[in-house]
Formats: structure tokens, sequence, C-alpha cells
């Protein structure tokens, strides 16, 4: 039983605190699923796994190292190594979003998962990325 309690609050600790970070970043509430047949929106952004926590992408430890926020170095980083800077998978090509202002645009990828995830240079780059 102890087990439980400490597991759903966990989980609820997860869901009500993170998304604030979200807010963080352009388009964090928007940020498309590249796990193949899903759809939706990738909820932990910075995490390996879709509803978040756990182990952090390599756009999670970058932001992290960012002081967690939005800078132009973060924007202008190619976190997952796929050929497209952070601004340009979340619809801020060039680096000019402020928190609380409406992107240039809507986001076309996910910044911590190289895309597209079956292309052979991708697919060691996202050993860790769980799909659901």
């Amino acid at each position: 039983m102890k087990f439980i309690i400490l597991g759903l609050f966990l989980f609820v600790g997860t869901c009500v605190t993170f998304p604030s970070f979200r807010d963080r970043i352009p388009n964090g509430n928007g940020v498309p699923n590249p796990c193949k047949g899903s759809s939706g929106m990738w909820e932990g952004v910075g995490h390996n796994i879709q509803i978040g926590g756990g182990p952090r992408n390599a756009f999670g430890k970058d932001f992290a190292a960012a002081g967690s926020k939005w800078t132009v170095e973060l924007c202008s980083k190619d976190s997952d190594s796929d050929g497209r800077t952070n601004g340009e998978e979340l619809g801020d090509p060039n680096c000019t979003w402020t928190k609380g202002g409406a992107p240039s645009a809507k986001a076309t990828g996910h910044p911590g998962v190289c895309e597209p995830m079956d292309q052979d240079s991708c697919k060691s780059v996202n050993t860790r990325i769980v799909c659901l």
C-alpha cells in the first residue's frame, strides 16, 4: 500500500509540477509526438518519455544547462542532432521568442528527439526515447 501511495504521489507531482516548464519554451504546449503512428503532443518535452519524468533527453539537459530558460544559445543549438535547431523545431527560427509571447510559427518537430525516428542517423541518438 505504501508503494501505491508513493507512486501516486510521484505521478501527481510530475503531472502538476513540471508542466510549468512548457511555458518557458515556444510552443511548449504544442510539441508534436514524434513516435510513428502516434498523435497528440509530447508533454514532457525535456524527457525521454512522452508524459515527462524520468531521465532527460538531450534537449532537457541543454534546457537545464541554460538555467531552464529559453536563450539565444539554446534556440540556436541542435540538441537532438537532426540537422534542425531547437528554434526551428519549436517555431522560433529567428530566436526572438520571449516567455509569454506568441511564437512566429507552430512547432514542427521535437527538439529532444532526432527525427525522423526511423532514419539510420537518428536510431543511435534515440536509443532511450520511450514511445507509448
